[in-house]
């Protein structure tokens, strides 16, 4: 018996890392055309990304009809990371410098890329974790050997990796709320180290019905504070994109946002089937919040919708000046003008939504790959 030959791999992280360093990568996905609209890798110029199914491309003679350049070196992928492992042992007897996507698109959808930020007082490390194929991001806040995470999604090991790394015990999970978009990790990475879960109890629910979670909770509501090491992070309660939204605050540094505000657009509030009364609490949370956040606090939120609200350094944060000068929702000055601006960026939002908010509060479970499913696509979370 010969030895199975070793193909050649890139895991999503070292690919995001490649291609945000200007490396002249390319990307082949070889599933079908259609799968494309459930998620792609599109942080690469278009001219360096295409798509064949396999079995055109194992019948070509010569895989430079695809477009692919001999001289780049390219990435397959398909949906879990084994077909393009057949496909990259092609291009490689061709010639080509292949390596497959570990774990394929599903992988890649579960990436959270890791971003160090400026660390605020009472902080020793702060972590932005970039979930690059679904734009969601979770951070790990640590202080005196203690870490916070915010906002997890259900591949939790990124965020236990870097508590071990630097040597820190992670104390407590936090949601800014019960998510739509994604299933929490939240819930199981508490059960499993044996800490607090934060959240508002008023999201500990069926948002529809008013069926009771089964979470096990640490609630919290407004002026609640949580200790990391010498840090106190207060609790700023901001509902409107669901009734038990919260934001974190350090002092007046920095406010995680969750679903409340991003950079440039802010949570939409239809998605529990209450636009009218919502859209008036969200106006109330947003007035509250101008009232109260310094134009100099960092705005960290947990979703972006395109790499315009990026930073330099590709982090995802701006100060709450920089969001109230560029307009849009927060420039508005009556209520009434806002409820119209609301219903006048109304749109679907996936039917997955609502079925994602049922296994986030723990009245349903599902396999990860009836969960990877659910999760498909970029996130439909904001309005504007």
């Amino acid at each position: 018996m010969t030895d199975r030959i070793a193909v050649p791999e890139i895991t999503p992280d070292d690919l995001i890392h490649t291609i945000e360093n200007d490396d002249d990568i390319q990307v082949l996905d070889v599933r079908p055309a259609h799968r494309l609209a459930d998620g792609r890798i599109d942080l690469l110029p278009e001219d360096r990304f295409f798509n064949m199914v396999v079995s055109q491309v194992m019948a070509l003679q010569d895989p430079g009809e695809i477009g692919i350049d001999k001289n780049r070196p390219v990435a397959v992928v398909c949906a879990q990371g084994r077909s393009s492992q057949h496909v990259t042992m092609f291009l490689n007897e061709k010639g080509y410098q292949a390596r497959s996507v570990r774990g394929g698109m599903a992988a890649w959808m579960m990436s959270g890329y890791p971003r160090d930020m400026a660390a605020p007082p009472g902080l020793d490390r702060l972590t932005q974790f970039d979930r690059v194929g679904k734009g969601s991001l979770a951070y790990l806040l640590a202080s005196d050997g203690q870490a916070l995470v915010i906002d997890p999604a259900r591949n939790t090991e990124p965020y236990r990796k870097l508590a071990d790394e630097i040597g820190a015990r992670i104390v407590g999970v936090a949601d800014t709320h019960v998510h739509a978009d994604y299933i929490s990790g939240g819930p199981a990475l508490s059960a499993e180290l044996g800490v607090p879960y934060y959240l508002h109890p008023s999201d500990n629910a069926h948002v529809y019905d008013g069926t009771p979670g089964k979470l096990d909770i640490a609630p919290v509501e407004d002026g609640s504070v949580i200790e990391i090491g010498r840090c106190a992070m207060d609790v700023f309660h901001t509902p409107g994109h669901t009734m038990g939204s919260v934001t974190y605050r350090i002092g007046d540094a920095v406010a995680f946002t969750g679903d409340f505000l991003f950079v440039k657009s802010i949570g939409r509030p239809d998605l529990g089937g209450k636009i009218d009364s919502w859209t008036g609490i969200l106006w109330n949370s947003i007035v509250r919040a101008k009232e109260t956040f310094p134009d100099s606090m960092a705005v960290y939120p947990a979703h972006y919708s395109s790499d315009s609200e990026r930073r330099e350094d590709r982090s995802v944060w701006a100060t709450f000046g920089e969001i109230r000068s560029a307009g849009g929702p927060l420039a508005i000055t009556s209520e009434t003008e806002f409820a119209e601006w609301v219903k006048a960026h109304a749109a679907s939002f996936p039917d997955a939504y609502r079925q994602i908010k049922v296994i986030n509060v723990g009245l349903m479970e599902v396999s990860p790959e009836e969960a990877d499913e659910l999760e498909v696509g970029k996130h439909e979370c904001a309005v504007g």
